[in-house]
């Protein structure tokens, strides 16, 4: 098992230029405690690819590698234009590895902390791909868990009517599976603080509705310059949503029409039965309270988003697809 450590071990630079299953490694675009994700070449389609590598000792653990190996088939078999697509997925010298499209442009989040929040056209636009996405997903049995901004992809669009086309990255994969096999904390979840539904915090299952909740604080964030709860330590924010009611969103920002605010009321209810059933239904919604209040929404309160915080120090995983260059 000699290569297989060589692949995680010294500097990210050291692979670079080398060949990981029938792939040529250029450049590392992102890392995290479990996984490196790299941009590189198929040789065999001479493309462009996401390169994902996951830490050589998920592959030693029985469970996880039968569930890595169903849910990428599952992922792969999802044709959705919203849904970074996965080509491959294998092992190769002890390590699993995906390989899904390489996107380039930027990502939501990126775009918030450059613009701050959105008019509510362009957030509508960009949350009805995302829910598109999400309920596609929904319908073959996988639930994202951790949507949030860093993981909506932003690309060129075609034309003035579809100025951007946004890509989900990161579904939970190796979320789910790390849960099942031992390699998370007692009490430890896997998602973004600041978007985590209440279901996960508590342990309970979760379904599509855990989404829900997730697009929503994404949304909010898009209207109103700022996630839903903020508060200063991790375990206020946890006790937040599972238990305070969130502002409305018509005060964070003047000029948002108040029927907003129920929307987002049913959106982040803590509840999975009380929320909406599905993505688009809740997009529906938003798009139709919208329509209910002035055209203009000026610019929230300059107190800018705080970072997305995660349970631990160590750093956020890295997309499961669609590494992006920025600058």
């Amino acid at each position: 098992m000699a290569r297989e450590t060589s692949l995680f071990s010294g500097r990210p630079s050291e692979l670079i230029g080398r060949k990981v299953a029938n792939y040529l490694v250029e450049s590392e675009v992102g890392r995290g405690g479990m996984a490196v994700v790299f941009r590189a070449r198929d040789l065999r389609l001479d493309r462009t690819v996401a390169l994902k590598l996951l830490a050589p000792e998920l592959a030693r653990n029985d469970t996880f590698r039968k569930r890595f190996t169903h849910e990428s088939q599952v992922a792969a078999a999802i044709d959705h234009p919203h849904i970074v697509p996965v080509f491959d997925a294998g092992e190769t010298d002890g390590v699993l590895y995906l390989a899904m499209r390489y996107v380039s442009g930027s990502d939501l989040r990126h775009l918030l902390d450059a613009r701050g929040p959105l008019p509510p056209p362009d957030a509508v636009r960009i949350a009805a791909q995302v829910a598109s996405a999400l309920d596609a997903a929904h319908e073959h049995g996988l639930v994202h868990r951790d949507v949030k901004p860093g993981n909506v992809l932003i690309a060129e669009g075609t034309d003035s009517d579809h100025p951007e086309h946004v890509y989900l990255t990161d579904f939970g994969l190796t979320k789910k599976s790390l849960s099942l096999t031992g390699f998370t904390s007692v009490g430890q979840f896997v998602g973004t603080l600041d978007y985590v539904a209440p279901e996960q915090i508590s342990g309970r299952p979760v379904d599509g509705r855990c989404d829900v909740y997730g697009l929503a604080c994404v949304a909010y964030e898009t209207l109103a310059g700022r996630p839903p709860f903020q508060r200063d330590d991790d375990m206020a924010l946890l006790w937040a949503h599972q238990y305070d009611e969130p502002p409305p969103p018509s005060a964070a920002r003047p000029g948002i029409p108040p029927a907003v605010d129920a929307v987002f009321a049913k959106a982040l209810a803590k509840s999975p039965d009380d929320r909406y059933d599905t993505c688009l239904d809740f997009v529906a919604a938003l798009r139709a309270s919208l329509a209910t209040g002035p055209a203009e929404v000026r610019p929230a309160p300059e107190t800018g988003p705080e970072p997305a915080r995660t349970v631990t120090e160590t750093p956020p995983p890295p997309h499961w697809a669609g590494p992006v260059f920025h600058g």
